[in-house]
């Protein structure tokens, strides 16, 4: 089957708790943690709600896509338990193809604990468990030579042997939003892979940790990294044809063949929740490159709106517009 989106990476059960009792802190001296949340070491914490979501990457993505009229599938790792089947039957509701999700009984499936704190920002303690298992093999590169776009999102397990085998794919486009383990490893691993990549999409942080792993970045001041123009052109050089960084309050920007575009956040109903908006923001902007004609502006307003929607609704894929709402 001809799918427009192929989304890989995770699918996990959220598990999300919001408290007051934790500290912001204030840790600008370091520049890829400078917002930290501390609670009392040894202290009992009081929650005061929870709830129980779908999450993942790659799940989130291929949510989004089906919701805004594409043909969207998912390939991700799951176990053979409960918390499996009904992500999986999460995925036929929302319209989302099945067909390449793996099954495993050597791994649970994967969850992640959201801890929600003040001004509704979060953290999140993920175990990634069956997504370790992910593998690719001739079936799955079939499927994406015949994808008109691969959205890769995070990936564990032997993650650079699958980047190799994902990147060896000749006629799908490829939208890279790296995971955690991927932006540790640093431009000297992932360059080759910018060099085919359609679209790269990191947030703030991310940007920095990428462009301050180059040697030749590291006696550049705070001043050059917290600049998104300076951040935006390092990150073109290793050669993605567009480069998106969001940045939460202040909206996001990105570059594309030499021009740059900033795009504010859209006004959110409420406050809710901002778990999954970054990759709410990273699958609206590449949907509606496509629905838009290319039109860069158009694109980011779509990811902006769709990102106050998400915002608005408790979980990472409860709040995502229909094709209907745009």
């Amino acid at each position: 089957m001809k799918y427009d989106f192929l989304t890989i990476g995770g699918a996990t059960e959220d598990i999300t708790f919001y408290t007051e009792e934790g500290v912001l802190i204030d840790n600008k001296k370091d520049l890829t943690k400078q917002n930290l949340l501390a609670f009392e070491y040894g202290a009992k914490i009081k929650v005061d709600r929870s709830f129980s979501g779908f999450g993942g990457g790659a799940a989130n993505a291929a949510v989004c896509f089906a919701r805004l009229g594409f043909k969207a599938a998912c390939l991700a790792a799951i176990g053979d338990d409960e918390r499996g089947r009904v992500i999986l039957n999460n995925f036929k509701r929302q319209g989302v193809s099945v067909a390449l999700i793996q099954k495993t009984k050597q791994a649970e499936t994967g969850f992640s604990f959201l801890l929600v704190g003040p001004d509704n920002e979060h953290i999140c303690f993920s175990n990634r468990a069956a997504n370790d298992q992910l593998k690719i093999t001739n079936y799955e590169l079939g499927a994406m030579e015949n994808a008109k776009w691969i959205y890769l999102t995070s990936l564990s397990g032997g993650w650079q042997a699958n980047l190799n085998k994902i990147f060896s794919v000749k006629n799908a486009q490829i939208a890279w939003n790296p995971g955690h383990r991927q932006i540790l490893a640093g431009v000297k691993v992932l360059k080759k892979y910018f060099k085919k990549t359609d679209c790269l999409i990191v947030n703030k942080d991310e940007a920095i940790e990428l462009v301050m792993s180059d040697e030749k970045y590291k006696n550049q001041g705070a001043a050059f990294f917290s600049n998104l123009t300076n951040l935006l052109s390092a990150l073109a050089v290793y050669g993605p044809k567009i480069v998106v960084i969001t940045n939460g309050r202040y909206g996001a920007d990105a570059w594309q063949a030499g021009r740059f575009y900033h795009q504010p956040i859209a006004k959110e109903r409420r406050r809710v929740d901002t778990t999954g908006v970054g990759d709410a923001f990273g699958s609206s902007f590449i949907a509606g490159w496509e629905l838009y004609d290319h039109d860069v502006k158009q694109a980011l307003k779509l990811a902006a709106e769709n990102s106050a929607a998400e915002i608005s609704r408790e979980g990472a894929q409860n709040g995502l517009l229909w094709k209907k709402d745009i």
